[in-house]
C-alpha cells in the first residue's frame, strides 16, 4: 500500500513539474531526429523537468518556450508529438538533414512566433494547419523538398512579417495576400504569378517546366571524352530523372519585365565590417584569385565564416556593370548546386561580394592540394560531384531567363559543402545570353586548358562552351591531374590534359 501511494505521489509530482508531458514529447523528438549518443546527452527521460536540458528555454512556470536545435546534423524526422509543446514561441531546427513531412500537429503550437525549418530535406506539402498560428511572425521553410501548393490559410496570419519559401518544388498560384508580407521569398519553385501584382514570379516558358537537360550536358561531355564508367553512371541517373523521378530544385528568374536588382533579400555589409572579418584583407586569408579579383576567407562578428570577393576592375569599362550583373544574377539564381550570394558591399572605391564559406574548399583542392591526413575523394563522392555540377549547369542553361553561360567550368570553380555536395561558383561573372540567341560575341574569358577551341577562336560562347569545360573537369576528377601542366614537357610534347589522355589512347 505504501508503494502504491508513493507511485501516485511521484506521478502527480511529475505532472506538476512537467506540464502536459513536455519532457516526454521532447525525448521522443530527440529519438525521432536520430540524435547520436553524444548529442543532447543531458536529455534524460528520467529527469522530472526538461528546463535544465541544453537547447531548451522555459518560463518561470516551467513551460518550454524555446527549442533551438539548429545545425546539429540531425537526419531523422519530426514526430507529431511535437504538437504537445503548446507554449513554445520559438522552434528552430534549421540547417540539419531532417527528412519526412512537416507534422500537421505543429499547427497546435498557437504560441509560436518563429518557426525555422529551412535548409533541411523535408518533403510533402506545407500543412494547412500552420494557418492556426495566429501569433506567427516568421516562417522559414526555404531550401527543402516541399511540394504542392501554398496553403491559402497562410494568408490569415495577421502578424506574419517574414515568409521564406524559396528553393522548394511548390506549384500553383501564390495567394495574393502573401505579397503584403513585408519580407518574403518565393523563388526556386514552379509558382505562377498572382493577378495585377508588381512583384513578378514567372513560371518557366509560361507553362509547365521543361524536362531537365542534365543528361544532355553529361551525355555530350562523357561521349566526347569516352569516360564510359563515369559517364554511364551519370547517364543512368539522368535517365531516371526523365522517367519522372526528380529531386531537382528549379528557380524562377525574373525576365526583361523587371530587371531591378533585388537587394532587399541580401545583406548589405559595411566596408569596416568586411575589413575586420578578413584581417584587413590579409594575404594569409586569400582563398583564390579569379578574373575579377581575389577571394578572402573572413569571420564575421557573430562567428560565421564567409568568403569575400574583392573586385579589382570595376572602374574599367563594364566593371561596375559586371558587379551589378553578378549581384543581380546570383541573388535570384537559387539552386542547391549553385553558390548562393548572401550579401555585398559598395563604397566609392570598392565593390565586394559575400558568399558562404565552403569548409571543404574546392574540388581542385581535394584532388591535388590535400594536406597530410586529409581524406581523399572516393569514387562515389567523385560521381556525386560530377552529377551535382551537371545539375547546376543545367539550371544555368535551361532555367535562367536570359540563360547564363558560365565560360570557366573547372574543378577550382566547383566547391564542396559540408556534405561534399558540388556547388558551382563564379557563374555570376558569366555573360548573359539573350533568350532568342544561341551564342554571343564577347571578350574571351576562362582558364587555359578549359576553354573550348571554337570559343577561343571566334569569341562566341554557348552551352557547348560549358559542356567542353565540364568534360575537361571530368578528366580532372578521374585522373586528379591539372588541365594544363607544363611539367609534362620534360617527357612528352603534350601539356594539355585532353591531348595527353587522347595520345595515351
Amino acid at each position: 500500500m505504501v508503494l502504491f501511494f508513493a507511485i501516485v505521489i511521484l506521478a502527480c509530482l511529475r505532472s506538476f513539474v512537467l506540464p502536459d508531458g513536455q519532457g516526454d514529447a521532447l525525448y521522443i523528438l530527440k529519438n525521432s531526429l536520430n540524435a547520436s549518443n553524444g548529442q543532447l546527452a543531458d536529455w534524460n527521460q528520467n529527469q522530472v523537468s526538461p528546463c535544465i536540458w541544453s537547447k531548451i528555454t522555459c518560463d518561470d512556470k516551467g513551460n518550454v518556450i524555446m527549442v533551438s536545435l539548429s545545425s546539429l546534423g540531425f537526419s531523422g524526422t519530426l514526430t507529431p508529438r511535437i504538437g504537445v509543446l503548446k507554449n513554445v514561441n520559438t522552434l528552430s531546427l534549421q540547417g540539419n538533414r531532417i527528412t519526412g513531412e512537416i507534422p500537421k500537429e505543429i499547427g497546435n503550437l498557437t504560441s509560436l512566433t518563429m518557426l525555422d525549418l529551412e535548409n533541411n530535406r523535408l518533403s510533402g506539402e506545407i500543412p494547412a494547419s500552420l494557418g492556426n498560428l495566429k501569433k506567427l511572425q516568421s516562417l522559414f521553410l526555404s531550401r527543402n523538398n516541399l511540394t504542392g501548393t501554398i496553403p491559402q490559410s497562410l494568408s490569415g496570419l495577421p502578424n506574419l512579417m517574414n515568409l521564406q519559401l524559396g528553393s522548394n518544388g511548390l506549384t500553383g498560384q501564390i495567394p495574393e495576400q502573401l505579397f503584403q508580407v513585408p519580407k518574403y521569398n518565393f523563388t526556386g519553385n514552379h509558382l505562377n504569378c498572382g493577378l495585377n501584382l508588381t512583384h513578378h514570379c514567372e513560371s518557366a516558358s509560361g507553362g509547365s517546366p521543361s524536362k531537365p537537360k542534365t543528361g544532355l550536358i553529361v551525355g555530350i561531355a562523357v561521349g566526347f571524352l569516352g569516360l564510359l564508367v563515369l559517364g554511364g553512371s551519370v547517364l543512368l541517373f539522368c535517365r531516371r530523372r526523365h522517367k519522372g523521378y526528380s529531386r531537382e530544385v528549379f528557380v524562377d528568374v525574373v525576365g526583361e519585365v523587371d530587371r531591378r536588382i533585388p537587394f532587399g533579400q541580401l545583406r548589405r555589409f559595411s566596408w569596416r565590417e568586411l575589413q575586420l572579418a578578413t584581417d584587413n584583407f590579409s594575404e594569409k586569408n586569400v582563398l583564390g584569385q579569379g578574373g575579377f579579383g581575389k577571394v578572402y576567407k573572413g569571420v564575421l562578428n557573430d562567428g560565421i565564416k564567409v568568403a569575400v570577393k574583392r573586385l579589382t576592375d570595376y572602374e574599367s569599362p563594364g566593371g561596375d556593370a559586371a558587379f551589378q550583373r553578378e549581384v543581380e544574377m546570383i541573388s535570384v539564381a537559387v539552386h542547391r548546386n549553385l553558390l548562393r550570394l548572401i550579401g555585398f558591399c559598395t563604397t566609392p572605391t570598392e565593390r565586394l561580394l559575400v558568399y558562404p564559406y565552403m569548409q571543404n574548399l574546392s574540388v581542385a583542392y581535394r584532388l591535388r592540394e590535400l594536406k597530410p591526413g586529409e581524406p581523399v575523394l572516393n569514387w562515389p563522392t567523385r560521381k556525386r560531384v560530377a552529377v551535382g555540377t551537371a545539375r547546376g549547369l543545367e539550371y544555368l542553361h535551361e532555367h535562367c531567363n536570359p540563360k547564363i553561360i558560365h565560360r570557366d567550368v573547372k574543378a577550382a570553380n566547383v566547391l564542396l559543402d559540408e556534405d561534399f555536395e558540388a556547388v558551382v561558383g563564379d557563374f555570376g561573372l558569366a555573360k548573359l545570353v539573350d533568350v532568342k540567341k544561341t551564342n554571343v560575341t564577347t571578350q574571351v574569358r576562362g582558364t587555359m586548358g578549359h576553354i573550348a577551341p571554337e570559343y577561343l577562336s571566334t569569341g562566341k560562347s554557348s552551352e557547348k562552351t560549358d559542356v567542353f569545360g565540364y568534360g575537361i573537369m571530368l578528366l580532372e576528377i578521374v585522373t586528379g591531374q591539372r588541365a594544363i601542366d607544363f611539367s609534362r614537357l620534360e617527357d612528352e610534347d603534350d601539356v594539355l590534359l585532353l591531348d595527353h589522355k587522347t595520345a595515351k589512347g
